[in-house]
């Protein structure tokens, strides 16, 4: 069995983490930690795992961590994680970090969007950016995988086939996504206070999310040439899912089958990737690692759509589809 440690237990991603882990047959949760003001048993800071996790959340104790775990998931906020992952591969210990940490390859560009110096450049030139469906050979055997964000999993995955295809212009990728109020994370503010939330929808981030320079970096690589991208992300009243719309001009005219057809023959094998025949639902894809997509030409435009779990797909079941990768493992393990 694969034993597996997960730093920030008491968050979203933590709990999907565990949640999933339970119902792997290859690995289990060996180790887990948080800050000290919330830990204590797991069945009691989640009472869904009562009679299912005996572990306690912990404060972290980095020997205990390295003599009971051969792998991290480290779901730590962006600019902590770095601080923590050259210690953790120093002892031996893989590790799948859900941060931002190690996903932009230009230290700079990770520095002017979230404005602190990067700190550890040598890992950084190491990690594997852990989108398996992209980059799943990159991912085999590494000891370091960026998880990717949320919004540029669904983002990508609605793109890259048209673009790769040369099908899409790169000259301007519009990228416009709705997520679930799951997204902003466990700590309650004002705006996401359930009287502000509820029956409300707003904008953020105009021009300056954080996503839209990691979204930019895997549609180049993927295309393998420049792409520039405008993404606007929305918050609405619901508690997971992110649905993305992306909005591409054609480098030649395109028909809706084409597409179809296109889409269905370049994620054809794909366990966690499903064509639709129309514009996906998120409840369809709640609570799973599936990303449902659906492309169409319309007024001279290639429009596609994606639809995913914020907290699965884009971060907790990724990380484990990774993490099955890096040790050789079916990769649906404990995501079906």
């Amino acid at each position: 069995m694969i034993r597996v440690a997960i730093i920030g237990a008491s968050g979203y991603t933590g709990s999907e983490s565990i949640r999933l882990l339970l119902g792997h047959c290859e690995a289990e949760v060996s180790y887990l930690t948080a800050l000290p003001e919330e830990c204590g048993p797991a069945e009691k800071v989640f009472p869904q795992f009562r009679g299912r996790c005996g572990l306690d959340i912990e404060p972290l104790d980095l020997d205990k961590l390295s003599e009971s775990s051969d792998v991290a998931l480290c779901c730590l906020p962006h600019k902590v994680s770095m601080g923590f992952v050259p210690k953790l591969l120093a002892s031996g210990v893989k590790v799948v970090d859900f941060s931002a940490d190690y996903r932009l390859k230009d230290a700079a560009v990770y520095e002017r969007f979230y404005a602190v110096e990067h700190t550890d450049r040598e890992n950084l030139a190491k990690a594997a950016f852990g989108l398996c469906e992209l980059f799943r050979d990159q991912i085999r055997g590494v000891n370091l995988v960026a998880n990717p964000g949320c919004y540029p999993t669904g983002a990508a995955l609605a793109a890259v086939p048209a673009l790769k295809a040369g099908l899409a212009r790169p000259d301007m990728v519009i990228v416009n996504s709705v997520t679930g109020a799951s997204g902003a994370g466990k700590n309650p503010s004002a705006k996401f206070h359930f009287p502000n939330m509820n029956e409300n929808l707003f904008a953020y981030g105009v021009g300056t999310h954080r996503h839209m320079p990691e979204i930019e970096q895997i549609l180049t690589s993927a295309a393998g040439r420049g792409v520039s991208v405008l993404f606007q992300p929305h918050v609405g009243p619901f508690d997971r899912g992110i649905l993305s719309t992306v909005y591409m001009e054609p480098a030649k005219d395109v028909k809706p089958r084409e597409l179809l057809d296109l889409y269905r023959d370049f994620y054809a094998g794909e366990p966690f990737v499903q064509v639709c025949d129309g514009p996906p639902l998120l409840k369809d894809v709640a609570t799973t690692n599936y990303c449902h997509v659906f492309p169409t030409a319309v007024k001279g435009r290639i429009v596609a759509f994606s639809a995913i779990d914020n907290l699965v797909k884009g971060a907790a079941g990724q990380a484990i589809q990774n993490m099955n990768i890096i040790f050789g493992l079916d990769e649906t393990l404990g995501l079906r």
